[in-house]
């Protein structure tokens, strides 16, 4: 095979056992390792008569199905760049990222291409349906050889949540994909005994580049779910080896009297990222299965940095060390922090992007000339190793000229057993600069608002205790499941311009 620095690395099972099932589907035939790339490798030529030139960005916007997951291969096969694209965006948002990527291809479903159409740039306008049909006639197709590509050639470019303005898009090498998901098969003990569930969305770097190219390099077979359905991961559990999922995936099936150590039995890992995981989900995961989770930490531009290990403690509450060849320092004020100091996290290695398509100051910015990655997360290191993520440096409330860190607040109101969870905020304070505001979702009728300000008032110092509390039914979240702060203070701004 031609030096496709990541295809390579993804052929595993095709090389070693080609007619064993890669994904299991309900409801649908399975698809084995030889039948998943003999289609990639077809839908591959398909793009190069459609205009996909070397380089060229595949733009895509579809349900998530394992014709998918063969155009990303396809689209890599063939010498492009995979551009996922969240499947609740809107025309309006498609545009943006259509204009600034100038895709050759943009693969859309067939309700939204006429929407889309106006938007593509001069890009060709292709259809892949939920049920894995499409408009261009690639099962006839000879398959295509892989191009030869360096590791250093782009494989995808993923744009980030656009919370503090533009989108970026970050561009993502096979060097960066493959040596990323090469360290995560190995560090999490994944090889062809195991069956993961996968009902995480593929147009993110968990369910696209950790769990499926993780699967695919261990020669692993997948349990494929077009989504989380607790229902369907449950039946599935007792026949499955791994799963990962965000916290939501845990917190819902918790819910579920079901949830045993029978049912899990056949399970040897969990895994949560995308968002904080809550001490109080670690705790009762493990009280209801006998397993602990494993969090870990990763984001769009370098994938996967740190997992609390295999072997060893998997600490509530931390994200674990830097993973093989992953550096990682706290830095404040230009300075290195010692253990247990706060400042903003940045990290080195070949998981690291190749910077942001066409935002060369933006690159320069937040990407150091030496390889270190700022990555904008406020953490810190203790005496053991172990990294704790704080929060977003743009969520860090300064009141009265006083730090104060959402999560340490938010740590204690959770602790009240009448609290499902908490989102903390600086909202504009005419005196203060900020204040700072609770936002609290009760996990039972009767939420006592006076018991929590005692409870702060008692582990707090007077600047970090929130000054007005919200009692909410849900915290606004993305679809990874991440708390939304940035609508949180929009909608609170002016809780003490009323004052």
């Amino acid at each position: 095979m031609p030096d496709n620095h990541l295809i390579d690395s993804l052929t595993t099972g095709l090389k070693t056992t080609p007619n064993k099932v890669f994904a299991y589907r309900a409801g649908s035939p399975d698809v084995t390792f030889r039948a998943l790339f003999d289609g990639a490798g077809r839908m591959a030529s398909a793009l190069v008569a459609n205009g996909l030139t070397v380089g060229g960005r595949v733009a895509v916007q579809v349900e998530k199905t394992v014709e998918a997951l063969q155009l990303y291969l396809a689209t890599v096969m063939a010498g492009g760049v995979f551009l996922p694209l969240n499947v609740a965006y809107t025309p309006k948002e498609v545009a943006y990222f259509l204009g600034d990527a100038t895709p050759d291809i943009l693969v859309c479903d067939p309700a939204r291409k006429a929407a889309l159409s106006p938007h593509a740039q001069g890009a060709r306008v292709l259809t892949l349906d939920a049920a894995g049909q499409t408009d261009f006639g690639w099962h006839d197709l000879p398959a295509l050889a892989p191009v030869a590509r360096g590791p250093n050639d782009l494989a995808a470019i993923l744009y980030t949540s656009g919370t503090t303005g533009r989108s970026k898009g970050a561009m993502l090498s096979h060097r960066n994909l493959a040596s990323n998901s090469q360290t995560l098969k190995d560090y999490w003990r994944f090889t062809s005994d195991d069956v993961l569930i996968h009902a995480l969305p593929i147009f993110h770097t968990h369910g696209l580049f950790v769990a499926t190219n993780v699967a695919l390099m261990a020669g692993a077979s997948i349990r494929f779910m077009p989504r989380f359905d607790a229902e369907a991961v449950i039946a599935a559990m007792p026949v499955s080896t791994a799963m990962m999922g965000v916290p939501t995936f845990y917190t819902r099936l918790l819910a579920d009297p079901r949830l045993t150590p029978e049912l899990t039995r056949a399970f040897r890992l969990f895994v949560s990222g995308s968002a904080p995981l809550l001490a109080s989900t670690h705790r009762d995961w493990e009280a209801r299965t006998g397993h602990r989770i494993l969090e870990r930490y990763g984001m769009t531009e370098t994938n996967m940095n740190t997992s609390n290990p295999y072997d060893g403690d998997r600490r509530a509450g931390t994200v674990g060390f830097p993973l093989p060849g992953v550096e990682l320092r706290v830095m404040r004020d230009g300075q290195p922090q010692p253990a247990n100091e706060i400042g903003v996290i940045e990290v080195r290695g070949d998981n690291v992007f190749q910077g942001y398509w066409q935002m060369p100051e933006k690159t320069a910015e937040e990407l150091r000339p030496d390889g270190w990655f700022i990555t904008g997360d406020q953490g810190f290191v203790d005496d053991d190793g172990y990294v704790t993520i704080v929060g977003r440096e743009k969520d860090m409330i300064i009141s009265g000229g006083f730090n104060v860190y959402p999560k340490e607040v938010e740590a204690v109101i959770d602790a009240h057993p009448a609290v499902k969870e908490s989102a903390v905020i600086g909202v504009p304070h005419p005196d203060m600069g900020e204040g700072v505001v609770a936002v609290v979702v009760p996990a039972q009728p009767g939420l006592d608002q006076e018991e929590l300000q005692s409870l702060v008032a008692e582990s707090l110092a007077r600047f970090k205790q929130p000054r007005v509390w919200h009692i909410v039914e849900d915290l606004p979240r993305n679809t990874m499941g991440k708390v939304q702060k940035k609508a949180l203070r929009e909608t609170y701004r002016d809780d003490f311009a009323k004052q």
